[in-house]
């Protein structure tokens, strides 16, 4: 853990860092020492790893790729969930400073605690061969550091005609990002006459006519939505974005069962938003904001770190009631059947599971086929 860093907020502050992915619920282990940075979000960017603790998000540890010398996997077995063991280089003596001073170990631990190793596996191999943090230098340094041998004038010529290209894509970058913008304007313009007409004609229209109207709304995006130009920044921004994002998600929370995890929301919020899109930090400090300005939506964090978004008046009993029956009917369920049976994600079905099992309405199996939950007959026969 002594290759760790204490990390700022904002993961694109390198020159050139763009993020690759990111897997929910990952521990940290110090070699084979288990820490205490526990079911965390783990981001991947060309540039580093990123640990971020969801109960606390000021507790963020970074680590750059640079050091990592080569990875291994270990897959998961009787209650022991499946990991990425990086070997690590030595840190430099002027590190930033981290959780720990001094390790005895060269090495760390990812623990994964719903799957996605694989992936992340993968795109962390492809981006320690691509070494894309080594491209970040100035274009003068990556120049002499490639082409020592050709010259004065050499350097002169290429650094001239990187220049070049890059002003040429600037502009050229500039004058599609003003297309898209006067686009992005006659959409909402558009979707505002729609809006009055459905108003005006409701007599006149019929139902599926209302139906593709709305659709088509949905399709264009939010007309205003909530930015800092607009609304400034802290509490007054995450106040008004709270707001947007409570009338926004209820019809969708609604057709959802009354529940739908942060992932979605993101997905859905900021495909509505078009230009103006949302940072996860963003929108979590709004969701935060529901339950303080009493809104119908509320931010909940399942024990296993699933965060997500429900109606104030979704009724977790009944949830336990129905879980608890169909999993009866079916005689034993996994997530991913009771997903199917009920419509909802697998990670929601899971939770669901979970939920039910907490209070004793089913039982678990866990085995080399995965893990089966089936009525509590110790409920059923015994009483």
């Amino acid at each position: 853990m002594d290759r760790w860093e204490w990390s700022e907020s904002d993961i694109f502050d390198k020159p050139g860092e763009s993020f690759v992915c990111q897997q929910a619920v990952v521990s940290l282990y110090d070699g084979e020492d288990k820490s205490t940075f526990v079911h965390g979000l783990l981001t991947l960017t060309t540039h580093r790893l990123q640990w971020k603790d969801p109960k606390n998000r000021s507790r963020i540890l970074s680590l750059p790729l640079s050091l990592v010398v080569f990875l291994e996997q270990e897959a998961a077995g009787f209650s022991k969930s499946a990991k990425i063991v990086v070997h690590l280089n030595s840190a430099d003596s002027n590190k930033p400073a981290g959780p720990n001073r001094q390790s005895r170990y060269n090495y760390i631990k990812l623990s994964f605690k719903q799957s996605g190793e694989r992936e992340f596996f993968r795109e962390l191999s492809e981006q320690l061969q691509q070494k894309r943090w080594q491209q970040s230098l100035p274009p003068a340094q990556r120049v002499v550091a490639t082409g020592r041998h050709r010259g004065i004038m050499g350097i002169e010529r290429s650094i001239q005609q990187k220049q070049k290209a890059t002003d040429s894509n600037i502009t050229q970058s500039f004058q599609d990002l003003s297309k898209l913008i006067e686009k992005a304007k006659e959409m909402v313009a558009l979707s505002k006459t729609i809006a009055t007409k459905i108003k005006d004609k409701q007599g006149d229209i019929t139902e599926d006519e209302t139906v593709k109207f709305k659709s088509y709304l949905l399709s264009m995006g939010i007309p205003n939505p909530v930015t800092r130009e607009t609304h400034g920044t802290g509490d007054k921004y995450n106040t008004e974005l709270a707001k947007e994002l409570s009338k926004a998600l209820m019809n969708p929370l609604k057709e959802s069962g009354g529940i739908m995890t942060l992932t979605d929301v993101y997905c859905r919020v900021n495909r509505a938003r078009g230009m103006e899109l949302l940072s996860p930090e963003d929108l979590i400090n709004a969701c935060e904001m529901l339950e303080i300005l009493r809104l119908p939506v509320r931010l909940k964090t399942f024990d296993s770190g699933v965060m997500v978004l429900q109606l104030q008046s979704h009724d977790e009993e009944q949830i336990i009631k129905d879980t608890t029956k169909t999993v009866e009917e079916n005689q034993s369920m996994t997530s991913e059947e009771l997903s199917q049976n009920a419509g909802i994600s697998v990670i929601l079905a899971k939770e669901r599971l979970l939920l039910t099992e907490k209070v004793g309405g089913v039982c678990r199996d866990e085995s080399v086929e995965g893990l089966r939950f089936y009525p509590n007959l110790f409920l059923t026969k015994c009483s």
